[in-house]
Parts: structure tokens; C-alpha cells; sequence
């Protein structure tokens, strides 16, 4: 008696926390620096390498990296260009995928573009304040 077995192709959440961590264009040391005292450069090396992320780390990354733990569990660099690649084959498909599915790429632009937002009201608001301070300092 002969049986297949199918393997049972796992996500690497340490991979997917990388590309994530890349796609935003944060190093390795701000990543530590936003874990804790305890973290450094080389540990974020280690993690990145892990198959599987605890459940209240891979929680702590999802908040520094500004996006869901859903994505950092789920995305699957093969199977995303299967659809990409399907796209060109049956585009019906690959269109109901991406309105049907949740896209956290999608989640990943808008956040950043919230952060460029803020960022840029923060620049506004230090602007004026140096304003003021040079006006206080300009009229004693």
C-alpha cells in the first residue's frame, strides 16, 4: 500500500516580517530600537530567519510596522505570484481575487501615506513654533 503525501507548505513569518520591514524602508537597528533595550541588529537577523514568530512578538511588530498581524501570517510570496501570473492567463480571476480578498498591501500604502501625513503636519507645526521662538527672542 502506497500513499502520497501532500506537504503542507508552512508561510515563514520571519521571511514576510523582512519584506514588510524592507517594503517600508525600515533597517534592522530601528526595528530593535522599537522592540526594547534588549534587542539589537543581530537579533532582528535571528527573528527574521524564524519559521514561526510567537503571538505577542509577531503583535509588537505588527504595531511597529504599521501593518496587520494578518499579513505577516498570511502572505505567501508563491502564491501571490500565481495571481500575478494568472493575471495574464484568466484576468477574471486574478480581479475577483483582489476584490474578494483582503490586500495587505493595500493597508501597507495607505498607512504610509498616513505617516507621510503626520509627518508633515509635525514639520508644519515645528516650523511655526521656531517662528515664535525667533519672534520672542527678536523683540527682547
Amino acid at each position: 500500500m502506497t500513499h502520497t503525501a501532500t506537504p503542507h507548505r508552512r508561510v515563514h513569518e520571519g521571511r514576510n516580517v523582512k519584506r514588510f520591514r524592507e517594503m517600508l524602508g525600515i533597517k534592522q537597528d530601528a526595528l530593535a530600537a522599537g522592540l526594547g533595550d534588549d534587542w539589537n541588529q543581530q537579533k532582528v537577523s535571528l527573528l527574521e530567519q524564524k519559521e514561526s514568530i510567537e503571538p505577542a512578538l509577531l503583535a509588537q511588530l505588527s504595531t511597529l510596522l504599521k501593518i496587520p498581524v494578518e499579513a505577516i501570517q498570511n502572505f505567501d510570496e508563491e502564491q501571490a505570484v500565481n495571481v500575478i501570473a494568472n493575471t495574464f492567463t484568466n484576468s477574471d480571476n486574478a480581479i475577483g481575487f483582489v476584490i474578494n480578498n483582503y490586500n495587505p498591501i493595500e493597508k501597507i500604502i495607505q498607512l504610509h501615506e498616513e505617516k507621510i501625513a503626520l509627518y508633515e503636519r509635525m514639520l508644519k507645526e515645528k516650523d511655526e513654533m521656531m517662528g515664535r521662538l525667533e519672534r520672542l527672542i527678536g523683540s527682547k
